[in-house]
């Protein structure tokens, strides 16, 4: 057995350990006055849709694990009401949430304001909708086995959120914060460099966010019912092509393994520009969600703080301007280009323009702020959000704010100024691999982002921490 593995080993021991101990270090200290109701759906495919990402056509040869979509939902005592959806999918693509929102506020009278729609970026689960479109080349089997898998979960996402709102119960919330290191700065660090780096001890380069930040939920006979957990890194351990939840797959496995009868849920927080490093290896991936994992059951050993019932929730769309727009005379330049994607993306852009279609020069970007209790905020943020958001709207907005990405729709990166200036993947001329009519977002991306931000934190009473 490798060195990984023993110390995998040891640590699933002293989890199971931990949990065979007892829950009273989890009895909450508030009133459970919180209502909150849970339930999870597998959304592991039955037929044979290619898996997302990568930028190539990958067809699943069978499975790992099985891929879910779960669903916390919030009430205060005032009856105000919030949905989280956690979910393995790889993207969720505007086309496909909008469906999910326009049905959950038909049957259940939720606003956009009311649900964030989050999603791992998981890079071993199922294309849906169009998102990355213009990665896979066009068989019409496979666009009518995407069409059917999203219409399915279309439905799974809602009945998901129905059952959850049909199990609210009383339940106090907790939280807490645990931390792991294996997520590396990708554009400051070489990856063949990195394991090197690692054996002799030298520093890593790059900003990161090693945070785990936790939320408990916990019934009134003490029973730790749920734990959601979040962190910034890529879940791109893995690029072959069974299906598989990657490394947030196997650290929720392993929690619900060592907590019988406890759902866990994790989000993404801002990863853009995190990779799990070293990778390509299942035993390093299941070593990675270990690690998770471990970080978790620290911070729940820890004393949590408890989180008054009381909920406000804001939204908004802000449009995010495009530095250019393309023109037709540059997509016919490059329909022959020897970049696949691109050269895929020029041909459809060209077809839009054809049929009459006029490009924005900007995107609604989906922007979230939930207040709980006093001081806990939860900030979404739609697609690749780079580490810098996190880092900057906790110094703002204090210890106690999560910063999701991916969440609501994978739009493309979202550079902050400094990944802007630098260029690169993550602030260059990519646009074009999401299916955007642009090559760069304009230079203001951060600021507007942080303006919207700030005065949906106002709107639900949170104070910028900072003069």
């Amino acid at each position: 057995m490798n060195h990984a593995l023993r110390c995998a080993a040891l640590t699933v021991t002293s989890i199971v350990m931990a949990a065979a101990i007892g829950l009273a270090w989890q009895t909450p200290t508030s009133a459970p006055s919180w209502k909150v109701g849970l339930a999870k759906a597998i959304i592991t495919p039955d037929k044979a849709v290619w898996l997302a990402g990568y930028g190539s056509k990958r067809v699943p040869d069978g499975k790992i694990h099985d891929i879910w979509v779960k669903a916390m939902a919030l009430e205060d005592p005032k009856g105000q009401r919030a949905v989280l959806l956690t979910s393995d999918f790889q993207g969720v693509p505007k086309s496909m949430s909008d469906r999910v929102f326009d049905r959950l506020k038909k049957d259940h009278q939720l606003e956009r304001s009311h649900i964030m729609f989050t999603f791992s970026h998981n890079h071993c689960g199922p294309r849906l909708g169009d998102d990355l479109v213009d990665y896979y080349p066009v068989e019409a089997e496979q666009v009518a086995l995407v069409e059917e898998y999203t219409s399915q979960m279309v439905d799974r996402c809602v009945k998901v959120v129905a059952e959850a709102l049909s199990r609210l119960a009383p339940g106090a919330l907790n939280s807490g914060e645990g931390k792991a290191t294996f997520a590396v700065n990708r554009r400051n660090n070489k990856e063949p460099e990195v394991p090197g780096m690692l054996a002799r001890g030298e520093p890593l380069k790059g900003p990161v966010d090693h945070t785990v930040p936790i939320l408990t939920v916990t019934r009134p006979d003490g029973k730790l019912d749920a734990v959601l957990f979040g962190y910034a890194c890529h879940p791109t351990t893995l690029s072959f092509t069974k299906i598989c939840g990657d490394y947030p797959g196997f650290a929720q496995e392993f929690l619900e393994q060592s907590h019988p009868g406890t759902m866990a849920l994790f989000v993404n927080t801002c990863g853009g520009d995190q990779n799990p490093l070293p990778r390509r290896t299942v035993d390093l991936c299941r070593s990675y969600g270990l690690r998770l994992a471990t970080a978790v059951e620290e911070a729940l050993r820890q004393p949590l703080k408890p989180i008054a019932p009381a909920l406000s929730t804001a939204f908004q769309l802000t449009d995010l301007p495009y530095l250019n727009v393309v023109s037709r005379n540059e997509l016919k330049s490059l329909t022959q280009d020897s970049h696949a994607i691109r050269a895929r993306w020029a041909g459809r852009m060209l077809a839009k323009l054809d049929a009459g279609e006029k490009f924005s020069g900007s995107y609604p970007y989906p922007l979230h702020a939930w207040k709980l209790g006093a001081d806990t905020l939860l900030v979404g943020m739609g697609a690749e959000t780079v580490v810098d958001y996190a880092l900057r709207f906790k110094r703002e907005f204090g210890a106690n704010t999560w910063v999701c990405g991916y969440t609501d729709d994978m739009i493309a990166y979202i550079p902050s100024r400094r990944v802007w200036d630098e260029g690169g993947y993550e602030g260059g001329a990519f646009l074009f691999e999401y299916g955007r009519p642009a090559f760069r977002w304009g230079p203001d991306a951060e600021e507007r982002i942080a303006k919207a931000v700030h005065g949906l934190a106002g709107s639900v009473g949170m104070r910028n921490h900072q003069p």
